[in-house]
């Protein structure tokens, strides 16, 4: 600041002659407020700054976009447990939801493309000695397509959000926005179509071997590595879903994930009719293959502290294929521990 004043000081030295009173503090912010508001108009009016509209509004009056990828159905005291607390704490909702205006439905003013837990902790809130609480919420004019791609990138690094959920979403708005061409929805999301293969191909896996997992939104986007490749032959597929639907029937028996594929695993092939008894502790090998079917590497039996891999670089897989299958491997058998 001193050095601006020195410099304007020399400036009007230097062009006029003429002595005047120095500036009063309340002129000179005066003209700093006009200043700031001038340059802020500018930014809006060049595009730089886009103004948002935010209003605290009834909950009530909302609905939830029919495309959301939340499972609106699904929330609960307990997977909103945080928010409602975080919301009681600060006594407001800091950070609003985007929605759009309702034009076809007189029961709603508003449809919310994000913030469906917003939504549900303020309407529990509401209904729970809280009546006070308002909706905050961003009001913003967007297509379809436009509502799917700020809806994703607000939940794509959410912990929140399931792969399952947000697989599915995919799957959805992969026909409705884009007319099944994967590769401009890879693009429009700006993302390598890779990691959108994997997403799409775990919303497209069987309802029966889905309901296998008494959880669903416990099954993540690196199972699927392991479980598409036991849908291929047909027999294999018949097998499997056959072994699907009777652990479906025993509530998955509290096996985890991992311990359910492994089941499934054993169950895509078929028993063999002759040959020499496994040696005690050893295990049929596995083969894990790609998203087309081709193998990748051999697993060749866990022990009491090892398991034995077998790359197999000459059947028609990708380094990529055998690195996204090895990080799998290590997520199954070799957690990630901290500290």
């Amino acid at each position: 600041m001193s050095k601006n004043r020195g410099f304007a000081a020399g400036l009007a030295g230097a062009l006029d002659d003429i002595e005047a009173p120095p500036p009063e503090p309340q002129g000179r912010l005066g003209i700093g407020v006009l200043a700031g508001r001038s340059n802020r108009l500018a930014e809006l009016a060049s595009g730089a700054v886009v103004a948002r509209t935010l209003e605290q509004v009834d909950p009530a009056r909302c609905r939830i976009w029919a495309e959301h990828n939340r499972d609106y159905a699904r929330l609960d005291e307990t997977r909103c447990g945080d928010l409602i607390e975080s919301l009681k704490a600060q006594g407001r909702q800091e950070m609003p939801a985007i929605v759009r205006r309702v034009k076809d439905d007189p029961a709603y003013d508003f449809e919310v493309i994000c913030g469906a837990r917003r939504h549900w902790s303020v309407s529990w809130l509401r209904a729970h000695n809280y009546p006070e609480f308002r909706f905050l919420v961003e009001i913003r004019e967007m297509t379809d397509e436009e509502a799917f791609r700020v809806s994703d990138l607000e939940n794509r690094a959410r912990d929140d959000l399931s792969d399952i959920e947000r697989a599915r979403d995919y799957l959805r708005a992969l026909d409705r926005h884009y007319e099944g061409r994967q590769k401009t929805m890879a693009q429009r999301l700006n993302v390598s179509e890779a990691w959108l293969s994997r997403y799409l191909d775990l919303a497209r896996l069987p309802g029966d071997l889905v309901a296998a997992f008494p959880d669903p939104h416990a099954l993540r986007i690196k199972h699927i590595t392991f479980l598409k490749p036991l849908l291929k032959p047909d027999d294999r597929r018949t097998r499997v879903l056959e072994a699907a639907r009777e652990l479906a029937e025993r509530g998955g028996e509290g096996l985890s994930p991992q311990d359910i594929i492994r089941r499934l695993a054993r169950a895509a092939d078929a028993p063999k009719k002759s040959g020499s008894p496994k040696k005690s502790g050893s295990a049929e090998p596995a083969v894990v293959r790609n998203a087309a079917g081709a193998p990748v590497l051999r697993v060749d039996g866990r022990r009491r502290r090892e398991i034995r891999l077998t790359l197999l670089t000459g059947a028609g897989a990708t380094r990529q294929d055998a690195e996204a299958a090895l990080r799998d491997l290590l997520d199954q058998h070799w957690p990630a521990t901290t500290g």
